[in-house]
């Protein structure tokens, strides 16, 4: 394919029909792979999603995309927020695509349309801690009976029409890169740069409604406690997704984590 769009957002993208997973060929080629370089695949065979969870869909269905980023003068302290600047650059993506549905971030690189998931993005630090390598794969063309999940849709299912994959993967990309540029610019600052508060209002997550309760469930390694039950109520200077647990009086920060939205029940 031949992406004519998407090559004038980042000259240096490479298609191929199919591989194993997009994120670990970047991974493998880093040393020699220029910042903001894309590699696209048709599909992957051993595509994965945040925890080793896999990540699967019919051939020709799905966007699936890496970008590996180079931030040049950004210390590797700051590079947690990439996976949200790269979750922020979908969810844009997807509202304009959606422009009548309720397009929102879900902490802390997932794309829910409603409750519903549509895109899920996957951040992998390079070899020599230089950069990292984003995945990215969004649901184009699968009906209700192509997915896995009850909670997950696609472009289709929620009423678009016309879809083409550059234009998609452009959108995307310009985004992206966009978002990446400003953050660059501002050393990895996400409060200089904007990051910090674009990423606050498209975050579903905290419902500035009040239906912001959530579960979050903790690596083994992060806490004694394997879950919180609380409120979702910020996101701190480092990315952290700020929960009030019920019945604590003090705040704790969660820098990793599956979040479950309890949306009051």
């Amino acid at each position: 394919m031949d992406f004519p769009l998407s090559r004038q957002i980042a000259p240096n993208l490479t298609f191929v029909a199919e591989t194993g997973s997009t994120n670990a060929d970047l991974i493998q080629d880093s040393a020699n792979t220029d910042d903001f370089s894309v590699l696209v695949a048709g599909f992957q065979t051993a595509g994965r999603g945040r925890a080793g969870r896999d990540w699967v869909a019919p051939s020709g269905s799905s966007l699936f995309v890496s970008v590996l980023l180079k931030p040049a003068g950004v210390a590797a302290t700051n590079f947690s927020w990439l996976p949200l600047l790269a979750g922020l650059a979908m969810t844009k993506t997807v509202a304009k695509f959606l422009p009548e549905r309720e397009v929102g971030l879900k902490w802390p690189n997932d794309v829910l349309v409603g409750e519903k998931k549509i895109s899920g993005v996957l951040s992998e630090l390079i070899g020599d801690q230089s950069g990292v390598v984003i995945g990215a794969g969004l649901n184009l063309l699968q009906q209700k009976t192509d997915l896995p999940i009850e909670n997950a849709t696609s472009l289709v299912i929620e009423g678009a029409t016309s879809i083409n994959l550059d234009e998609v993967l452009a959108g995307y990309l310009a985004n992206l890169r966009e978002l990446y540029l400003e953050w660059v610019q501002a050393s990895g600052n996400a409060v200089a740069s904007g990051l910090r508060n674009q990423v606050i209002q498209a975050c579903s997550t905290l419902d500035r409604s009040g239906n912001n309760r959530v579960r979050a469930i903790l690596p083994a390694s992060a806490s004694a406690e394997s879950e919180i039950l609380g409120a979702a109520v910020g996101i701190d200077d480092t990315g952290r997704l700020i929960i009030q647990p019920d019945g604590q009086s003090e705040a704790l920060a969660v820098a990793a984590g599956d979040i479950v939205h309890l949306r009051h029940n």
